[in-house]
């Protein structure tokens, strides 16, 4: 069979950098003690990578002050801390129509058990929405805006400029799901008005797993999601107030985040822009090719429009888990299929019956990538007599 060939990105990169590996094989054997948990050189290796790393994403970001961003396991686990640090009983929510789970899940909690209250924006079938809805959405308690960057099932990207004036001149936290736009899209949180950045470090940003963050505006103070040690101010009961100690309690994964180091590293060297720019033209060759699929529906921004590099499709009469158990078992191509983790996109859009099939690149994906699904697509679904 031929070599894999991997669209999966919008779920994690893979493979990653040569370097993300020989970072965190570097920090097992040389710096593999608990950072801000010693003075002897293993532990302050320790510290230096996670310092080096904070710093890092600081400069990507345009965060002042890299002790603003905590460290985290992965996005959900950064927009958990920040709904549930910063939301509390008769708080109002404004979010989308392009949420995933790890927002609806967290905000529908707190309204069953305190009493929340949500409104969700619509968004239009290439997953844009009406700024004058979201204008009139706002209410005297509107404590939060929160929106993905970018959806995870559409590729549409949201003018979080725009959302995030409208949310400051209202007095509302204004809250970034970046998982589907960090390493791909710029991100400016002083110029956007980001209060609150939400982003894993294991998809655009190159990273291995279990690897995130979260930005925290100097002026905001959460309730921190868990509590414990931190190496500071042990001798108190209560969770030290100093940064980044406040939200990372535990022991943090050193070795990860080493990889996480290697992995911006890599971003930056390219540059963001030109990996948004390539993702963006792999995906319309991709969105072209497959236009000549009888009964095939792409889903998101037109042909030309702004997106990332996400290609989401169902086919009339096709059952979309269907298409991707063949594509990999047939042509070795991985893609995925379902809900997505995002069933209001579904909603908006009329596929939460169906599914749909994701194709998502990543930086290195190749030209000959997209011609080897094409290829197979059309093998499999170009004719109308094609089976099910």
């Amino acid at each position: 069979m031929e070599e894999l060939v991997y669209l999966d990105h919008a779920a994690t990169s893979w493979p990653k950098p040569p370097e993300v590996a020989s970072a965190m094989m570097d920090a097992l054997q040389h710096s593999g003690a608990n950072a801000g948990r010693g003075n002897h050189s293993l532990a302050m290796g320790a510290g230096r990578v996670l310092m080096r790393t904070r710093s890092l994403l600081a400069d990507l970001f345009a965060v002042s002050n890299a002790q603003d961003i905590a460290f985290t396991h992965n996005t959900t686990m950064g927009l958990n801390m920040a709904i549930r640090g910063a939301l509390h009983a008769g708080d109002h929510v404004i979010a989308t129509m392009t949420e995933h789970n790890s927002v609806r899940r967290p905000l529908e909690y707190l309204r069953r058990t305190q009493g929340l209250e949500v409104d969700y924006i619509r968004v239009n079938e290439e997953g844009q929405l009406n700024l004058q809805e979201l204008q009139t959405a706002f209410k005297h308690n509107t404590k939060m805006v929160i929106c993905n960057h970018s959806s995870n099932l559409l590729g549409s990207i949201l003018p979080i400029g725009d959302i995030g004036d409208l949310a400051k001149s209202h007095g509302a936290i204004f809250l970034v799901d970046g998982a589907q736009s960090a390493g791909a899209l710029d991100i400016d949180v002083t110029s956007m008005n980001i209060d609150l950045l939400a982003f894993p470090g294991h998809k655009g940003l190159l990273g291995p797993q279990g690897t995130g963050g979260l930005y925290i505006a100097p002026h905001l103070d959460l309730e921190p999601l868990m509590l414990g040690g931190t190496g500071s101010q042990s001798e108190n009961i209560e969770q030290p107030l100093v940064r980044p100690d406040r939200y990372e309690a535990g022991t943090q994964n050193a070795v990860g985040i080493a990889g996480l180091m290697a992995g911006v590293k890599k971003v930056r060297s390219i540059g963001v822009d030109v990996i948004g720019e390539r993702e963006w033209s792999l995906a319309q060759t991709m969105m072209e090719g497959l236009t000549v699929i009888p009964g095939i529906r792409l889903l998101g921004p037109a042909l030309g429009a702004p997106r990332t590099g996400i290609v989401s499709f169902v086919i009339e009469g096709h059952d979309s888990a269907g298409i991707a158990h063949r594509l990999d078992r047939e042509y070795n191509i991985a893609v995925r299929a379902g809900m997505h983790c995002t069933p209001l996109a579904h909603t908006a859009v009329n596929t939460l019956a169906s599914g749909a099939v994701r194709a998502s690149v990543g930086v290195d994906s190749t030209e000959q990538d997209i011609s080897r699904m094409l290829a197979a697509m059309k093998e499999l679904y170009g004719s109308a007599r094609s089976t099910k």
